[in-house]
Protein backbone atom coordinates (compact mmCIF):
# COMPACT_ATOMS: atom_id res chain seq x y z
CA UNK A 1 0.00 0.00 0.00
CA UNK A 2 1.29 3.69 -0.83
CA UNK A 3 -1.07 6.33 0.69
CA UNK A 4 -0.51 10.35 -0.48
CA UNK A 5 -1.89 12.85 1.35
CA UNK A 6 -2.65 16.34 0.91
CA UNK A 7 -3.95 18.54 3.58
CA UNK A 8 -4.24 21.85 5.25
CA UNK A 9 -1.44 22.74 7.27
CA UNK A 10 -2.88 22.54 10.74
CA UNK A 11 -4.94 19.47 9.82
CA UNK A 12 -1.00 17.73 8.99
CA UNK A 13 0.47 16.61 11.88
CA UNK A 14 -2.93 14.68 13.08
CA UNK A 15 -2.75 13.10 9.56
CA UNK A 16 1.22 12.67 9.79
CA UNK A 17 0.66 10.74 13.27
CA UNK A 18 -2.63 8.54 12.44
CA UNK A 19 -0.30 7.57 9.24
CA UNK A 20 2.29 6.29 11.06
CA UNK A 21 0.77 3.88 13.46
CA UNK A 22 -0.10 2.24 10.13
CA UNK A 23 2.52 2.85 7.64
CA UNK A 24 6.30 3.11 7.39
CA UNK A 25 6.62 7.34 6.85
CA UNK A 26 9.14 7.64 3.37
CA UNK A 27 8.79 11.17 2.85
CA UNK A 28 7.27 14.35 3.59
CA UNK A 29 3.17 13.21 2.64
CA UNK A 30 4.07 9.41 1.59
CA UNK A 31 3.79 6.54 3.24
CA UNK A 32 4.13 2.61 2.50
CA UNK A 33 3.46 -0.90 4.06
CA UNK A 34 0.99 -3.94 3.95
CA UNK A 35 -1.98 -3.99 5.91
CA UNK A 36 -4.58 -6.11 6.17
CA UNK A 37 -8.35 -5.19 5.09
CA UNK A 38 -9.16 -4.65 8.74
CA UNK A 39 -6.19 -2.35 9.47
CA UNK A 40 -7.11 -0.35 5.61
CA UNK A 41 -10.29 0.25 7.03
CA UNK A 42 -9.43 1.28 10.37
CA UNK A 43 -6.77 3.44 9.05
CA UNK A 44 -9.15 4.87 6.11
CA UNK A 45 -12.09 5.54 9.14
CA UNK A 46 -9.55 7.69 11.50
CA UNK A 47 -8.61 9.99 8.61
CA UNK A 48 -11.97 10.38 7.16
CA UNK A 49 -12.75 11.83 10.95
CA UNK A 50 -9.51 14.36 10.38
CA UNK A 51 -9.50 16.16 7.02
CA UNK A 52 -12.40 18.45 5.17
CA UNK A 53 -13.11 15.99 1.96
CA UNK A 54 -13.79 19.61 0.35
CA UNK A 55 -10.45 20.50 0.85
CA UNK A 56 -7.85 17.76 1.59
CA UNK A 57 -7.14 14.71 -0.70
CA UNK A 58 -6.00 11.41 0.30
CA UNK A 59 -4.99 9.01 -1.98
CA UNK A 60 -4.08 5.25 -1.76
CA UNK A 61 -2.47 3.30 -4.30
CA UNK A 62 -2.70 -0.89 -4.04
CA UNK A 63 -0.63 -3.87 -5.28
CA UNK A 64 -1.93 -7.38 -5.40
CA UNK A 65 1.46 -8.73 -4.43
CA UNK A 66 4.73 -7.16 -2.10
CA UNK A 67 6.25 -8.90 -4.80
CA UNK A 68 5.09 -7.13 -7.95
CA UNK A 69 6.70 -3.69 -6.54
CA UNK A 70 10.24 -2.87 -6.73
CA UNK A 71 10.91 0.33 -4.61
CA UNK A 72 14.27 2.22 -5.64
CA UNK A 73 16.16 5.34 -3.89
CA UNK A 74 18.12 7.09 -6.29
CA UNK A 75 20.41 8.23 -3.09
CA UNK A 76 21.47 4.67 -2.47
Amino acid sequence: MILVYDTAVERNPKVLKTCRKYLHWTQRSVFQGELTTAQYRALMAALKTTIDPDYDSIVTYAARSPDMIESKDPRR
